[in-house]
């Protein structure tokens, strides 16, 4: 009973040091506090069953009864009763947080914050394994077992880390492998009371055991699993987390805490292409505003322009229920600026660490300190709590430009520091800098360049909304997308701000919700398909200017400005004129809803939004080969078995050798044929034709018995299947009889046709067996898959008996006995 004790205890101790890697997933430890909490209160509830001797099952329930009391005082809904005792809201409640962490899992990455429904899926996982690992390990005695259900939790890492995982966490998970496997040998050499050798002496000094020689071989095969196998995996190109981004930026920073860092990492462009391609509508947002015509309700931004994409930074800034900047005192002349007053609930479907808000809030309420805003990104972000689930309200101002306001400002100094940031581009790209270069030509104003440039994704040029993207031969998907000229919001915000960047001017990408068309009054409900993507232009003087590239039609709830109007508004023309360049009908503005957006396979985009899918070469080649590989490894069986029936027909034809002999004297016309036998060649001929009749029997499905006389066999073989075939019945016999004599008489039968008695046999068995019976006898004859396997068991006991041998001689000079057998003597 101590035994188990100890193996109960280090069970529950190595199932939290399994757990050790989730460490590189959250910011803090509260995972690891709460998880601790849950395996203790299952362990103790575990040998409180041993302790009145349970039956396993019995041991089982407590444990997961004591598991869901650990999760509802960890986790309350609120309706418990005492404070720990489940409820059926407790289950609802349960429910709802397991329906949240799928969506936490999708908005954030590593590291994340700690969100209830995240925690609750952690300790529920680990108070799982710590079920199994205890069940594995103690009550079926099964040590090495458990290691299955703690490499569960052991690899998580590697399937949601990003990037390189830290060694340390899976050497400490592997430590507790390897402790609970020693503790188990331990326990059972224990129960063996003392140790002798095989001559009857004591052994008073270290000597290994089987046992400890099996835990030695459990525990290096345990370790190089456990740390070999997760060190190496990370080193492939993404996990289960890109799988379901697909992304190719890092999001808003790194998750660390400090400075106001953002909460976790959201891969921004491949969240919104997911849900932008999602088959299902879900409201995310809602949102009740006093401006009349609002714009775009914006969340986060991406200012970082790297090789593979745009990409947020970390965002840093003080809690947003004190003074916000008062963006009236920055503005300049001609900017116009109105207050209004809006309210936001964000729906359980939404979960980020970011809170919808229009640009510029001056107040907020019904938000805590733990919400932060940062001015620069203008953006309001935790790294404590979620948006799921909020409503809170707030005032922001509304500025409007005119085309000759923006044309006044000034370019940015060269030094100046947002230019220098964010004018960055990840190095030269000539098609790029040809465009802008031709695009810019004589343009005098930095608001001119970029109207240029807004104005060059049109449909005039060519350019069209589509939710599936084309792949392209340049190998920079910026290049293929302005080749292409097909791709929706995330490639055209995208692509825009990287060509207004080449022209010198600082730009980025904008994240948000259009105002969609589910509008009651003053309130918006937004769904998945109002979310959005835009370009922000800096102007000296002014500030962040929006710029909607993206055609109108396929947004719904788009919104233009005076400064930024909508390029493919069609012009008063007769009727019939200019109809292939601006759809018609109530779909032609259905967004991606509508006809134009109808092909929803593709989630990514453009690499500096998304990365583009490449277009598959033809499978049917594949398939082809794929399909003869196949069909030439199933015929090799039939191939084998063809090749040695040839080779024993070439044997079975005879066993006897004509010559001419002549007399002395004699004439040729009087000479005399002397038929010679070879006894050794008719020996093996019997041998061969009987081998042949062997392998006929097995292919189909007739008895061979191997202790029987070749004569018992075939009589066998006539009573049992051959009775009415009179020809086969000699055949049978007649091939008894060679391999009789063969095997025990000095003379072997000579003169005999044996290919033929063979034939008629395999004639007579297959016109008794079924068709399923013949075709496997001639595609995958039974006999040469029984001869592989023979020869495969035979190969294995040879390796066996070679290593066993080897290593009896190492141990021989095994430095340890031979220091025992010293002192013995």
């Amino acid at each position: 009973m101590i035994a188990t004790r100890n193996v109960g205890v280090v069970a529950a101790a190595a199932t939290l040091l399994a757990a050790a890697p989730l460490s590189a997933i959250f910011q803090s430890w509260t995972w690891l506090i709460q998880s601790a909490i849950a395996v203790a209160v299952v362990a103790g509830v575990a040998a409180l069953t041993r302790l009145v001797r349970a039956p396993l099952w019995g041991q089982v329930l407590g444990m997961l009864a004591a598991l869901l009391l650990a999760l509802t005082w960890l986790f309350p809904s609120g309706s418990e009763l005492l404070a720990f005792l489940p409820s059926t809201g407790t289950i609802s409640h349960f429910a709802d947080l397991i329906n949240g962490s799928a969506q936490d899992m999708r908005s954030y990455g590593v590291e994340v914050p700690d969100t209830d429904p995240l925690l609750f899926i952690t300790v529920l996982g680990v108070g799982g394994v710590a079920v199994l690992v205890d069940v594995l390990a103690v009550g079926l005695h099964r040590p090495a077992l458990a290691g299955l259900p703690m490499l569960a939790i052991y690899s998580v890492p590697v399937a949601v880390y990003v990037d390189s995982v830290p060694a340390t966490p899976f050497v400490v998970g592997a430590a507790g492998y390897l402790w609970l496997l020693v503790t188990d040998n331990v326990g059972r050499v224990r129960r063996f009371g003392r140790r002798f050798t095989g001559d009857g002496r004591d052994v008073d000094v270290w000597e290994a055991s089987p046992l400890a020689s099996a835990g030695r071989r459990l525990a290096a095969v345990g370790v190089a699993l456990a740390v070999a196998l997760p060190l190496a995996v990370p080193g492939m190109t993404g996990g289960l987390l890109d799988t379901l981004t697909e992304g190719t930026g890092n999001g808003t920073g790194n998750g660390r805490s400090g400075s106001g860092g953002a909460s976790g990492r959201i891969d921004l462009f491949a969240a919104l292409a997911g849900q932008l391609n999602d088959s299902e509508v879900a409201d995310l947002v809602k949102v009740t505003t006093s401006e009349p015509n609002p714009f775009y309700l914006r969340y986060a931004v991406a200012d970082e322009l790297r090789p593979n994409g745009f990409q947020a930074r970390t965002p840093s800034g003080r809690a947003v229920n004190r003074d916000l900047p008062d963006p009236t005192e920055r503005a300049g002349p001609g900017v116009q600026q109105t207050p209004y007053r809006a309210t936001v609930e964000v729906t359980k479907s939404l979960s980020m660490s970011l809170m919808p808000v229009y640009a510029e809030p001056t107040r907020t309420e019904d938000l805590s300190g733990n919400w932060l805003y940062d001015p620069n990104q203008q953006v309001v972000f935790s790294n404590r709590e979620s948006s799921r689930g909020r409503k809170y309200s707030f005032d922001y101002i509304r500025s409007t430009y005119t085309p000759a306001v923006l044309r006044a400002a000034q370019p940015l100094p060269a030094d100046h520091p947002v230019r220098r940031q964010l004018t960055a581009t990840p190095g030269s790209v000539p098609e790029v800098e040809e465009l802008v270069k031709g695009l810019v030509q004589g343009k005098r104003t930095d608001y001119d360049r970029v109207l240029a440039i807004y104005q060059h994704f049109s449909a005039d040029n060519g350019f069209s909304y589509r939710l599936s993207t084309q792949s392209g031969s340049s190998g920079q998907d910026i290049v293929n997308f302005l080749t292409n000229k097909v791709g929706y919001c995330q490639q055209y915000a995208a692509a825009m701000a990287w060509l207004v960047r080449t022209a010198g001017i600082p730009a980025r990408v904008a994240f948000g919700f259009t105002n969609g068309s589910k509008r009651d009054g003053d309130t918006y409900t937004l769904t998945n398909l109002n979310l959005h993507a835009w370009t922000e232009v800096y102007f000296d003087g002014i500030g962040w200017v929006p710029f909607d590239a993206t055609p109108s039609y396929g947004v719904p709830g788009s919104t233009r400005s005076s400064w930024a109007p909508d390029t493919d508004a069609p012009e008063p023309t007769t009727p019939g004129a200019g109809t292939a360049d601006t759809p018609e009908g109530p779909d032609a503005t259905a967004g991606p809803a509508g006809p134009d957006n109808a092909d929803r396979d593709t989630d990514t985009g453009l690499s500096v939004g998304g990365q583009t899918p490449t277009e598959e070469p033809p499978v049917w080649p594949w398939w082809t080969a794929g399909l003869l590989a196949l069909l030439a490894l199933l015929a090799v069986p039939a191939l084998r078995r063809l090749a040695l029936r040839r080779r024993r027909s070439g044997r079975a034809v005879g066993a006897t050798v004509a010559s001419p002999a002549a007399g002395d004297g004699a004439s040729a016309s009087e000479a005399r044929v002397v038929v010679v036998a070879d006894v050794n060649q008719a020996r093996a001929d019997a041998h061969a034709a009987w081998a042949e009749l062997l392998d006929t029997l097995v292919d189909f499905k007739v008895r061979v018995d191997q202790t029987e006389t070749p004569r018992a066999t075939a009589d066998r073989l006539v009573r049992e299947t051959l009775a009415d075939d009179v020809d086969a019945v000699g055949a049978a016999r007649l091939l008894g009889r060679a391999e009789e004599r063969a095997r025990y008489a000095r003379d072997p039968l000579t003169g005999e046709r044996l290919l033929p008695a063979l034939r008629a046999v395999r004639g007579a068995l297959a016109a008794r067996a079924d068709r399923r019976t013949r075709v496997f006898a001639a595609l995958l004859p039974p006999s040469v898959l029984l001869r592989w396997r023979t020869a495969l068991a035979d190969n294995s006991s040879r390796m066996v008996a070679l290593t066993g041998r080897a290593r009896y001689r190492l141990l021989r000079w095994n430095p340890r006995r031979l220091l025992a057998d010293r002192t013995a003597r």
